[in-house]
Protein backbone atom coordinates (compact mmCIF):
# COMPACT_ATOMS: atom_id res chain seq x y z
CA UNK A 1 0.00 0.00 0.00
CA UNK A 2 2.90 2.50 0.37
CA UNK A 3 4.54 2.01 -2.42
CA UNK A 4 1.60 2.87 -4.31
CA UNK A 5 1.18 5.87 -2.71
CA UNK A 6 4.59 6.56 -3.02
CA UNK A 7 4.70 5.70 -6.93
CA UNK A 8 1.96 8.00 -7.38
CA UNK A 9 -1.53 7.59 -8.97
CA UNK A 10 -2.65 6.72 -12.13
CA UNK A 11 -5.32 8.73 -13.64
CA UNK A 12 -8.36 6.01 -14.45
CA UNK A 13 -11.15 8.09 -16.53
CA UNK A 14 -11.68 11.67 -18.00
CA UNK A 15 -13.98 12.16 -15.13
CA UNK A 16 -11.46 12.69 -12.60
CA UNK A 17 -9.78 15.48 -15.37
CA UNK A 18 -12.93 17.70 -14.97
CA UNK A 19 -9.94 20.29 -13.69
CA UNK A 20 -8.76 20.49 -17.04
CA UNK A 21 -12.49 21.66 -19.09
CA UNK A 22 -12.32 24.84 -19.90
CA UNK A 23 -10.78 27.59 -22.86
CA UNK A 24 -7.03 28.62 -21.70
CA UNK A 25 -4.34 31.08 -23.41
CA UNK A 26 -0.66 31.74 -22.81
CA UNK A 27 1.17 34.62 -24.42
CA UNK A 28 4.94 35.29 -24.46
CA UNK A 29 6.71 37.29 -26.88
CA UNK A 30 3.52 37.71 -29.25
CA UNK A 31 3.09 33.74 -29.44
CA UNK A 32 -0.48 32.92 -28.48
CA UNK A 33 -0.94 29.40 -27.45
CA UNK A 34 -4.55 28.46 -26.98
CA UNK A 35 -6.12 25.33 -25.64
CA UNK A 36 -9.68 24.71 -24.82
CA UNK A 37 -11.03 20.82 -23.69
CA UNK A 38 -14.82 20.01 -23.11
CA UNK A 39 -15.63 18.62 -19.89
CA UNK A 40 -15.48 14.79 -20.33
CA UNK A 41 -19.03 12.62 -21.71
CA UNK A 42 -19.32 9.43 -22.84
CA UNK A 43 -15.81 8.27 -21.18
CA UNK A 44 -14.16 11.06 -23.65
CA UNK A 45 -12.71 14.46 -23.41
CA UNK A 46 -12.15 16.19 -26.41
CA UNK A 47 -9.29 19.28 -26.81
CA UNK A 48 -8.17 21.63 -29.41
CA UNK A 49 -5.10 23.62 -29.62
CA UNK A 50 -4.32 26.53 -31.75
CA UNK A 51 -0.81 28.61 -31.59
CA UNK A 52 0.09 31.77 -33.18
CA UNK A 53 3.22 33.24 -34.42
CA UNK A 54 3.81 36.60 -35.85
CA UNK A 55 4.28 36.07 -39.50
CA UNK A 56 3.43 32.31 -39.29
CA UNK A 57 0.23 30.14 -40.02
CA UNK A 58 -1.33 28.92 -37.06
CA UNK A 59 -0.26 25.46 -36.21
CA UNK A 60 -3.65 23.72 -34.92
CA UNK A 61 -4.04 20.56 -32.95
CA UNK A 62 -6.90 18.63 -32.50
CA UNK A 63 -6.91 15.81 -28.78
CA UNK A 64 -8.98 13.31 -27.03
CA UNK A 65 -8.57 11.84 -23.47
CA UNK A 66 -10.43 8.27 -23.34
CA UNK A 67 -9.33 4.86 -21.84
CA UNK A 68 -8.11 2.58 -24.31
CA UNK A 69 -6.81 -1.08 -23.78
CA UNK A 70 -3.50 0.19 -21.89
CA UNK A 71 -5.54 2.32 -19.70
CA UNK A 72 -6.14 6.28 -20.02
CA UNK A 73 -4.93 7.54 -23.24
CA UNK A 74 -4.30 11.35 -24.63
CA UNK A 75 -4.03 10.66 -28.25
CA UNK A 76 -2.90 13.76 -30.39
CA UNK A 77 -4.27 14.45 -33.69
CA UNK A 78 -1.66 17.02 -35.76
CA UNK A 79 -1.95 17.82 -39.53
CA UNK A 80 0.37 15.36 -41.76
CA UNK A 81 1.00 12.77 -38.66
CA UNK A 82 -0.73 9.86 -37.56
CA UNK A 83 -2.81 10.25 -34.51
CA UNK A 84 0.25 9.81 -31.55
CA UNK A 85 -1.32 8.14 -28.22
CA UNK A 86 0.44 8.45 -24.75
CA UNK A 87 -0.82 6.65 -22.07
CA UNK A 88 -0.99 7.74 -18.36
CA UNK A 89 1.33 7.17 -15.92
CA UNK A 90 1.26 7.56 -12.14
CA UNK A 91 1.84 11.11 -11.23
CA UNK A 92 0.68 13.51 -8.15
CA UNK A 93 -2.58 14.28 -7.52
CA UNK A 94 -4.02 16.95 -9.90
CA UNK A 95 -1.55 16.30 -12.25
CA UNK A 96 -1.83 14.07 -15.18
CA UNK A 97 1.15 12.65 -17.41
CA UNK A 98 0.95 10.65 -20.44
CA UNK A 99 4.28 8.66 -21.84
CA UNK A 100 4.99 7.32 -25.29
CA UNK A 101 8.37 6.82 -25.27
CA UNK A 102 8.61 5.61 -29.17
CA UNK A 103 7.68 9.01 -29.98
CA UNK A 104 9.87 11.52 -31.60
CA UNK A 105 9.28 14.05 -29.47
CA UNK A 106 7.66 14.63 -27.45
CA UNK A 107 7.53 11.79 -25.49
CA UNK A 108 5.75 13.02 -22.12
CA UNK A 109 2.49 15.63 -21.88
CA UNK A 110 2.19 16.59 -18.38
CA UNK A 111 -0.87 18.67 -17.15
CA UNK A 112 -1.17 20.20 -13.45
CA UNK A 113 -3.43 22.93 -12.01
CA UNK A 114 -1.24 25.69 -10.88
CA UNK A 115 -4.23 27.64 -8.72
CA UNK A 116 -6.54 29.01 -10.80
CA UNK A 117 -4.05 28.23 -13.63
CA UNK A 118 -3.29 25.49 -16.08
CA UNK A 119 0.42 24.18 -16.63
CA UNK A 120 1.02 22.02 -19.42
CA UNK A 121 4.54 20.79 -20.80
CA UNK A 122 5.78 18.80 -22.97
CA UNK A 123 9.21 16.45 -22.43
CA UNK A 124 11.61 14.17 -24.86
CA UNK A 125 14.75 13.67 -25.97
CA UNK A 126 15.68 15.68 -29.64
CA UNK A 127 19.26 14.53 -31.46
CA UNK A 128 20.59 12.63 -27.75
CA UNK A 129 19.71 15.72 -25.65
CA UNK A 130 16.78 16.89 -23.19
CA UNK A 131 14.47 19.24 -24.36
CA UNK A 132 11.28 20.61 -22.93
CA UNK A 133 8.49 23.57 -23.23
CA UNK A 134 6.24 24.41 -20.60
CA UNK A 135 3.66 26.80 -20.35
CA UNK A 136 1.58 28.19 -17.93
CA UNK A 137 -2.12 28.88 -19.33
CA UNK A 138 -4.69 31.50 -17.86
CA UNK A 139 -8.54 30.99 -18.64
CA UNK A 140 -9.12 32.34 -21.46
CA UNK A 141 -12.42 35.28 -21.27
CA UNK A 142 -15.29 34.63 -23.19
CA UNK A 143 -14.68 37.53 -25.32
CA UNK A 144 -11.51 35.56 -26.92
Amino acid sequence: MMLAILAGAVIAAPADLTWLSGAWTHEKDGVVTRETWLPPLGGTMSGAGQTNRPGKPARSEFMTITVGPQGLTFTAYVDGQPPTPFVAIPSDPGSAVFENRAHDFPQRVMYRRCGENLCAGIEGVVAGKPRAEHWTYVRASAAE
